[in-house]
């Protein structure tokens, strides 16, 4: 499947199937969480909600990409554990969380850290 080329947040993770459809991804979102996951991980399946959750209450465009249909990803974007959620600011990774499960309050954390404006500012989901 082909990236979302839209330039606002869609309300829903974007999935990405290569590489190049997570280039297309970034080129056209200033700030993108994506979260790099593989079928049959529990703990990843577990983090979709709070992913949907994200992309509905922010403006951050959030997608999610299984790096072994393009396991040039792997060491692209340093990918040691699954699920690991990444933070891009200008198409460039800033940050990272890959510790398992995160809930909504520690995503938004992090994209406060990076990109405040794009999260509400009564700081709930």
């Amino acid at each position: 499947m082909a990236a979302d080329t839209s330039t606002t947040a869609d309300d829903r993770p974007v999935d990405l199937d290569t590489g190049d459809d997570l280039d297309a991804f970034l080129a056209t979102h200033d700030v993108a969480l994506v979260e790099f996951y593989t079928k049959g991980c529990t703990l990843c399946q577990s983090v979709e909600p709070v992913l949907g959750t994200v992309a509905t209450a922010t403006d951050v465009a959030v997608a999610t990409v299984n790096p072994r249909t393009d396991l040039s990803l792997v060491e692209a974007y340093g990918v040691r554990s699954v699920p690991t959620l990444v933070l891009f600011v200008d198409g460039a990774p800033v940050d990272r969380l890959a510790e398992g499960f995160v809930g909504v309050e520690r995503v938004l954390e992090l994209i406060r850290t990076h990109a405040p404006e794009r999260v509400p500012e009564d700081g709930t989901a």
